[in-house]
């Protein structure tokens, strides 16, 4: 008898008391876990990690599990990379210009004063050369990165005392992320970098004169309008941060080729809901807090002037010094040239009206 006919007439009983079933092969399981920069509380940018493994569970049916952990309960928020790097976690969720000690080039993967916006940002790391060139920056640290998530432009931060003019940013104590606190330092500011969960305390004992955190939804949760009421914009520094998950690099080759292409597609969900939440709720955190007392200015135009100059100076000497940066700053520098020109006909024009507009 053949196996055809066997299969046909001796039912499931008989085929595997015959041992003639296929093989059952076990499937794999993975178990990671990754570490946040940021505290439970700010449910947008904490919360799309969580989104992230949400997203991952189910596409595996429960084959690859990520446990988040939110900033100090594994590792301390900026202790991140450090911890990928030495494999105590495998994955970590963070904004990457936080640690442009380690090298510059590392702002230039989330954001850099007067760059990308949000959706010029996205073109570059999906369409242009910036998921690449990224990548192979980051496989010097023994990661690869996944897009995260983005914010989209960000406010420029709350302030105990009202700016009048650029000289104002003299002697002032700013809690500034990453890589901008390099172009507050050279206008006369003292940045300070201090994780979300300590800037509250610090604006409110005077150890800080101001703070930039993201926008109106996470600051109103922050309480910062309450003891610093100046709430100035735009947030110059910050275009378009991208968040990234930064992932150890043999954690990421040990995984079967179906759970890679699920992280990767978890990302770019989690990417876009991220901002999709951001976008949605800002705009009523914006009036709430308005209607608490805050102040909404618009930072002064010398500022405003000085600060693009002093961000372009520091450009030139970094790509004059950093062989990394020279190679990822030219690329970034040309899309964005191209992109500014497009948007000025589009997007900057439609939005100019539609602004002016009585909704």
């Amino acid at each position: 008898m053949d196996r055809r006919s066997l299969l046909k007439n001796a039912g499931i009983a008989g085929v595997l008391a015959t041992g003639a079933a296929p093989a059952v092969h076990a499937q794999p399981v993975v178990r990671w876990r990754l570490a946040s920069s940021f505290p439970k509380s700010l449910d947008t940018i904490y919360g799309a990690a969580e989104v992230f493994a949400r997203q991952v569970r189910a596409m595996s049916n429960g084959r690859f599990e990520i446990s988040v952990h939110a900033a100090g309960e594994v590792m301390p928020a900026f202790g991140v990379v450090d911890g990928v790097q030495q494999g105590s976690v495998e994955a970590c969720h963070t904004v990457p210009y936080y640690f442009f000690g380690k090298d510059d080039t590392f702002a230039i993967g989330a954001a850099i004063p007067f760059g990308l916006n949000s959706r010029q940002m996205s073109a570059w790391m999906f369409e242009g050369n910036g998921m690449a060139l990224m990548r192979e920056f980051y496989a010097r640290y023994g990661m690869i990165n996944l897009p995260g998530g983005n914010t989209g432009s960000q406010m420029g931060g709350w302030f105990r005392q009202e700016l009048k003019s650029a000289a104002d940013v003299r002697g002032l104590k700013f809690r500034i992320g990453g890589f901008a606190g390099r172009v507050i330092g050279r206008m006369g500011g003292v940045p300070l970098n201090l994780p979300g969960g300590e800037i509250y305390q610090a604006l409110e004992k005077g150890t800080i004169d101001a703070a930039e955190w993201v926008g109106p939804y996470d600051d109103q949760k922050l309480g910062f309008h309450k003891v610093a009421p100046y709430y100035y914009y735009p947030g110059w520094w910050e275009g378009g941060p991208q968040v990234d998950f930064l992932i150890n690099r043999k954690a990421w080759d040990a995984l079967p080729a179906d759970f890679k292409a699920i992280a990767t597609n978890a990302s770019g969900f989690t990417h876009v809901d991220m901002q999709a939440k951001y976008d949605a709720r800002n705009p009523a955190a914006l009036k709430q807090l308005v209607a608490a007392g805050a102040k909404l200015r618009p930072f002064p135009p010398d500022l405003m002037t000085e600060a693009f100059k002093v961000s372009s100076q520091l450009y030139e000497e970094l790509s004059a010094k950093n062989p990394a940066w020279r190679k990822v700053w030219a690329d970034y520098q040309r899309f964005r040239a191209d992109q500014n020109l497009w948007f000025r006909f589009t997007e900057a024009t439609f939005d100019r009206f539609m602004q002016a507009q009585k909704l």
